[in-house]
């Protein structure tokens, strides 16, 4: 009864925190954490429709609190298919980290808040390894059958590795790299750079033309699908990194009303699903499912 009681506590004070947080941020909110995943998605679609509905706001705006270490970027594709059927302006709060899909994810955002500690990821979608083991990162795996067959010298398990090779499985790995680098190009134009209209450093007030928005997005894509450049798929890219690529972020380190209250919440909510043992929880004032 005492435990019941308690997880009960816990539950109202962070409905409290998530209404208290729509009011600061001017939207619906809705936390998603767990991996971006193909069996989330009705999941994720009827959770977005509910909240819609249910909501009493005006703005038409929805923020998104994500922590997620990656996963499938065509999930990703269709989890924006939906908040953009829904909502007008579409944020993204990153107050630990969100990786890999999660960064494509994020570039699909009109804004994206993060504070010092946040991270966002290299861009590389996890998929299915060749024996069917789990999953892993493409770029990762296709980087070493190009290490591997531009050697002039194969060892033994190079050549085992080459024979177990699946031609298909490796074609839809270049298809997911591919698919990766597009959307974030595409998304960026459509909405992050949609409100960049003239230049701020670079001859400062001259107008931002469709084709600088265009090269602008192919750098970052560039820059953020290369490996070589960040080492590892797991590499954490913080403010500072992310603003060296030019890509722009609101950074409410300083706002301390703001940053309270994002921590008070996405912490709660964090250290509960921990506890709870749960592989993804989606949560809003009004709504919250898991598994």
């Amino acid at each position: 009864m005492i435990a019941v009681d308690f997880d009960s506590a816990i539950a109202d004070q962070i409905r409290r925190s998530a209404r208290k947080l729509e009011d600061l941020l001017g939207s619906d909110v809705i936390s998603y954490s767990g991996p971006i995943h193909p069996f989330i998605f009705q999941k994720f679609r009827n959770f977005v429709e509910g909240v819609k509905s249910d909501s009493k706001r005006t703005e038409d705006a929805l923020s998104i609190i994500l922590r997620t270490p990656g996963g499938s970027v065509e999930t990703a594709d269709r989890f924006v298919t939906v908040v953009r059927q829904h909502y007008q302006t579409v944020n993204f709060v990153v107050p630990d980290y969100a990786m890999s899909a999660g960064t494509i994810f994020c570039m699909s955002g009109d804004r994206i808040l993060m504070d010092y500690a946040s991270a966002l990821g290299p861009i590389d979608p996890q998929v299915m390894a060749p024996d069917g083991s789990g999953w892993i990162p493409a770029l990762g795996y296709l980087d070493k059958v190009t290490e591997i067959t531009n050697k002039s010298d194969l060892s033994p398990a190079d050549v085992v590795f080459l024979r177990s090779l699946d031609l298909a499985k490796l074609a839809l790995y270049e298809q997911a790299k591919d698919l990766s680098i597009d959307l974030l190009k595409t998304w960026l134009v459509r909405y992050k750079f949609k409100d960049w209209d003239t230049h701020r450093t670079t001859n400062p007030g001259t107008p931002v033309t469709i084709e600088e928005k265009k090269d602008r997005a192919a750098e970052i894509a560039e820059a953020l699908s290369n490996h070589k450049k960040w080492f590892s798929h797991g590499r954490s890219l913080n403010i500072s990194k992310l603003r060296e690529l030019r890509i722009d972020i609101d950074d409410y380190s300083n706002n301390d009303k703001l940053s309270k209250a994002i921590r008070t919440y996405s912490d709660m909510l964090s250290a509960y699903n921990d506890r709870m043992n749960r592989v993804f929880h989606l949560h809003s004032f009004s709504k919250e499912v898991y598994q």
